[in-house]
């Protein structure tokens, strides 16, 4: 067994069993734990200011690679014209600088925040170290090696392919650079440590709101006075 096959086959399968297996017995057994745990009444302009970026940075991010694994050859597609190429080449790292400045914000809020520093916890540093070195190793590979997105849409999609129809072609990621490696296995940690975060509560999806009546919430304020003496 080589190194490649315990990092791009062995592994992946262990993080998606850890991360189904977790996130289920969290939503059977422990459902009041599926939260995000908002600090926000602790602490708000820090956390405007990094969560903004982060949450939209990384969804966007998220979402232009689902769709390059999903539909490869509208990436080709749309790369064929040199114009087309280079908007979404810059486009994608503009959104990757953005989420690196709300998460250094983020981190920086929780390690000089007294409150918010007493309410974290050990996974809250780890997973927030885990997508910082995503970010910069994508970040990396954009700058060293250029038009990821069409050997993305070449290789990893037809990587990931092959371990979700358990046919596993670790041999796709034998030869990328170490830089993409190091991205690609960062994916995985991230995914085994998933079920354990706060980052569970994504995929809650609150169906209740849609057909709940409506709320009216009503702010009662008293001015209350000293009783004269």
């Amino acid at each position: 067994m080589n190194w490649n096959r315990l990092l791009f086959e062995i592994f992946p399968y262990l993080a998606l069993v850890v991360a189904v297996v977790v996130t289920l017995y969290r939503y059977a057994y422990r459902p009041f734990s599926v939260s995000a745990l908002s600090s926000q009444l602790l602490e708000r302009r820090l956390l405007f200011w990094g969560s903004l970026p982060f949450h939209w940075g990384i969804t966007l991010i998220l979402t232009v690679h689902l769709i390059a694994w999903i539909f490869p050859e509208a990436i080709y597609a749309w790369n064929a014209s040199l114009f087309r190429l280079y908007l979404l080449e810059v486009s994608g790292f503009a959104l990757a600088l953005w989420t690196l400045a709300g998460l250094v914000v983020l981190l920086w809020r929780r390690l000089v925040n007294a409150k918010v520093r007493a309410t974290a916890t050990a996974m809250d540093y780890l997973v927030l170290f885990a997508v910082l070195i995503s970010v910069l190793t994508g970040l990396y590979t954009a700058l060293a090696y250029r038009f990821g997105s069409s050997w993305f849409a070449g290789t990893m999609a037809p990587y990931l392919t092959s371990i979700l129809t358990l046919r596993p072609r670790p041999e796709l990621v034998a030869d990328l650079p170490f830089a993409f490696q190091w991205h690609v296995f960062n994916f995985w940690v991230l995914l085994a440590l998933f079920p354990f975060s706060r980052l569970v509560h994504i995929i809650t999806v609150p169906l209740g709101y849609v057909a709940r009546p409506w709320q009216i919430v009503i702010w009662v304020r008293r001015r209350f006075t000293q009783p004269n003496p």
